[in-house]
């Protein structure tokens, strides 16, 4: 298609390089890190001791995510991470992990879980020990999977890119790749309409944004959708 002179670009889940021209990320995982850290933070104004429920430790996207997160924690210092547990993406172990942390940490004032298993499991862990406003639960989740928790105060707030700014942004990139007002280079600035622009790294990838924000000002909105 490409050698016909068509335009042909990846998004979200990429294809190998020669098969596109550029692959358009939802994020990246040094913003994803900063996000996920900066939720536990935007509602610890005086700070407070956090703890990451993640899915397997051999979760690659986790664990990078969590590596980032922890290149950027001394930009918030009054939010001191304490431990790391691992749910596996299962419910119950999740739940139970969760519950260890609160029992562990009696301090405990955000749990963040950066996986949509882990997030629910951590908001239902907090809820049934009757640790809701003591303890926020933050992370990646999905809003109509979130939306009970973030309506009774378990979540404050939680992110996951948003897929209907994906979806424009990859159409705004083809679009003027397709008109010829951009290329597809390693360094090269491509507009994306509403959302901005972006800059495609010596792969030919470009990260859209920060993970969106959901809270009780959009979550019903959004739980509509996905």
């Amino acid at each position: 298609a490409m050698q016909r002179g068509i335009t042909v670009i990846s998004w979200d889940s990429g294809v190998a390089p020669e098969g596109r021209q550029m692959q358009l990320n939802p994020s990246s995982p040094a913003l994803i890190g900063n996000t996920i850290i900066k939720l536990a933070a935007d509602h610890l104004p005086e700070g407070g001791e956090v703890a990451v429920l993640s899915a397997t430790t051999t979760s690659t996207n986790q664990n990078t995510w969590i590596e980032e997160m922890n290149k950027v924690a001394g930009n918030y210092p009054n939010v001191k991470v304490v431990g790391t547990v691992y749910g596996d993406d299962l419910a119950d172990k999740s739940y139970r992990e969760a519950q260890g942390l609160m029992q562990t940490y009696p301090n405990l004032k955000a749990i963040i879980a950066p996986t949509s298993v882990g997030i629910v499991a951590a908001a239902q862990a907090v809820t049934d020990a009757g640790k809701i406003g003591q303890v926020n639960v933050t992370g990646l989740g999905l809003p109509s999977e979130m939306a009970g928790h973030v309506k009774s105060g378990a979540s404050k707030s939680f992110a996951i890119w948003n897929p209907i700014d994906l979806g424009y942004s990859a159409t705004m990139a083809a679009y003027h790749l397709a008109k010829g007002d951009a290329k597809a280079e390693p360094g090269a600035t491509i507009p994306i309409g509403r959302m901005g622009q972006i800059t495609l790294d010596d792969k030919t990838e470009a990260a859209m944004a920060d993970p969106f924000v959901y809270d009780a000002s959009n979550i019903d909105q959004f739980a509509a959708i996905f």
